[in-house]
């Protein structure tokens, strides 16, 4: 059981829920522990469950797909949240990266892209569809939300490397495998862009490498 990604499927259809456990009931290394109808359950059923991945549908009722994230991260509950969502223009999607998801999936996505978005995450990679990568960039690069700017410190060549790396989805075991060093120094670069950009988490990196040029989609 320790080498099965334990899902909970969240999301207000019981339509949508069938389907995604049907299918991912066929691969051995995938487990829907659990499913909730709303961010309340969802939040409820985390506690209780532990599981290591959430797909977390954005437009429900009780409580939002949002708040919930906000509400497990919070309270330092376990599991990744791949945020589902079914239009590019949803409003939620920045909040969401805010909130602390480390995945962003089209609902009209193929049932591959879903299964690789899934082992992704659980490898500590974030994921982040193109369509929504490109609709986010639009939004940071519009006047809206203040964000504060970053130090004038420049990344250090090798924290720019680390950020390259990042924005491909390399998680830390394979970004230190390329640098040729320890997992410990990576998250100590990490640790350093993070604080020296302002951004938050992997996600708000690989945004900040792509709208800088720094990475392509």
């Amino acid at each position: 059981m320790s080498d099965v990604i334990k899902v909970l499927l969240v999301d207000d259809h019981d339509i949508v829920r069938i389907g995604v456990r049907s299918f991912l009931g066929s691969f051995d290394d995938i487990k829907v522990v659990g499913e909730a109808a709303n961010g309340q359950e969802a939040v409820e059923m985390t506690a209780e469950l532990s599981p290591d991945i959430i797909l977390m549908d954005m437009l429900m009722p009780v409580m939002d797909g949002i708040q919930a994230i906000r509400e497990i991260r919070d309270r330092k509950l376990p599991g990744r949240i791949i945020a589902l969502t079914s239009f590019a223009t949803d409003d939620k999607l920045f909040p969401a990266i805010k909130a602390g998801a480390m995945g962003y999936l089209l609902k009209d996505s193929t049932p591959d892209e879903l299964l690789e978005a899934i082992r992704r995450v659980h490898r500590g990679e974030p994921s982040l569809a193109p369509d929504i990568a490109r609709k986010v960039l639009s939004e940071l690069s519009q006047p809206g939300e203040e964000s504060e700017t970053p130090t004038p410190d420049p990344l250090t060549p090798r924290e720019l490397d680390t950020l390259k790396l990042v924005s491909k989805g390399k998680s830390n075991k394979a970004i230190a495998e390329e640098m040729f060093v320890s997992e410990a120094t990576v998250r100590t670069h990490m640790t350093s862009i993070l604080s020296k950009l302002h951004l938050a988490n992997r996600v708000e990196a690989t945004l900040y490498a792509l709208r800088e040029g720094i990475a392509s989609l």
